[in-house]
């Protein structure tokens, strides 16, 4: 059965051999710059617990795109990809949508330390003094660096997905995407590695549903603002970065746990109201 198309928000949805080249091309370069951007990080000195020069891969594929799609690309940034499915905006503008996104974040990381406590015996904790740099700069550094990443999956491949498949099969093949694109990962363990997918999955369903509906940069802010929450979170609490597989598991599932009440958020939500027909035309003659 042919899928339905129809103009989102003004935007023509993309032909599938147009939608899957630039998401092809997009992903493509960002894999590339990240591996060229992380084996030139050692020579620019700048330090990996400040920033990682790998995120900035997702902005470059967006350019890349741009070079060719300028106007396709522009209008996705600035939210023409918004979806026509069930849920649309149920965390955008709406009361409380950057708190419950921002929340979300935070919920994450306690829900990893108390599973990770629980499971291990205790709690660990490295305070900003112990770090080799100022915790103000690694936030600040760190939120760039995810603003890098996410203006590629969040602000780019996500609405491009999104004006011709549903939400939640979108949010799932970003997060896939986005698991695989973190190829270092697959050097570790398979329960590390397939924990690490399951948290980029989930945290790609609570962000595709919670900024469905969203454009421009207030979906670039909030999306970059969970990502660097998280990754703070981990980087004080966690110690997932050496390798360890429970703290990835216990990451993994916490993140699962959460994206499951936004996705069932999102199938309770109401489906949106059809757009009015348009009143016919009369032509007086005078």
């Amino acid at each position: 059965m042919a899928m339905e198309t129809v103009a989102v928000d003004g935007v023509e949805p993309a032909g599938r051999g147009g939608l899957w080249g630039a998401a092809g091309v997009f992903t493509a370069v960002a894999f590339v710059a990240a591996g060229i951007f992380g084996a030139v990080q050692a020579g620019t000195g700048v330090p990996t617990e400040v920033v990682q020069l790998t995120q900035f891969g997702p902005a470059v594929g967006v350019g890349a795109v741009a070079l060719y799609r300028g106007r396709r690309t522009r209008e996705l940034l600035r939210g023409g990809g918004r979806g026509r499915g069930r849920g649309g905006g149920a965390g955008g503008r709406g009361p409380g949508g950057w708190r419950a996104v921002l929340g979300t974040a935070a919920l994450i990381v306690a829900l990893t330390v108390l599973v990770h406590g629980v499971a291990s015996g205790g709690v660990g904790f490295t305070p900003p003094g112990a770090l080799h740099h100022p915790l103000a700069l690694i936030a600040a550094a760190q939120l760039v660096g995810a603003c890098g990443e996410e203006i590629g999956w969040r602000c780019f491949l996500q609405p491009l997905l999104r004006t011709r498949y549903g939400t939640l099969v979108s949010s799932v093949t970003v997060g896939l995407v986005w698991g695989a694109w973190h190829v270092p990962v697959f050097e570790q363990a398979p329960a590390y590695a397939a924990g690490f997918l399951v948290a980029t999955v989930a945290m790609s369903v609570v962000l595709g549903v919670a900024l469905d509906g969203t454009g421009g940069s207030y979906r670039l802010m909030l999306s970059g603002g969970f990502h660097t929450l998280v990754n703070l979170g981990l980087l004080l609490f966690m110690d997932e970065e050496t390798g360890a597989v429970l703290p990835m598991l216990c990451f993994g599932l916490s993140c699962l746990v959460v994206a499951m009440a936004w996705a069932g958020r999102h199938a309770s939500a109401p489906a949106p109201a059809p757009a009015p027909a348009p009143a016919p035309t009369t032509l007086h003659r005078t």
